[in-house]
């Protein structure tokens, strides 16, 4: 059995492609963290002090594409990638989950 091609991820720059990765570690890490979803505190601590590094990344990825003269975010094309990448499902942890009724 194969597995589903993916469509490919469309035309990004470097700085582009690195945020893209970093937001996303960002996003797995804040879902870790969400205290709707989690169920233990030190998973949620571990997450909480690796998000740290990871939004140092994150800005030094916008930084880098500042300081290149890439002064817009192309949405349609990097949501786009995010979606390639999983990013609905990734990002989906980070929100509160449906209230159970009753």
């Amino acid at each position: 059995m194969s597995l589903p091609e993916l469509p490919p991820l469309p035309a990004l720059t470097r700085a582009e492609g690195e945020l893209i990765d970093r937001y996303l570690e960002a996003a797995d890490l804040l879902g870790r963290i969400n205290p709707s979803r989690g169920t233990d505190t030190y998973g949620s601590l571990r997450a909480a002090q690796a998000l740290v590094d990871r939004a140092v990344r994150l800005r030094d990825a916008l930084a880098v594409m500042h300081a290149r003269g890439e002064t817009e975010l192309h949405a349609a094309t990097l949501g786009r990638a995010l979606r390639v990448l999983d990013g609905e499902r990734r990002t989906r942890r980070v929100t509160l989950p449906p209230e159970n009724p009753g």
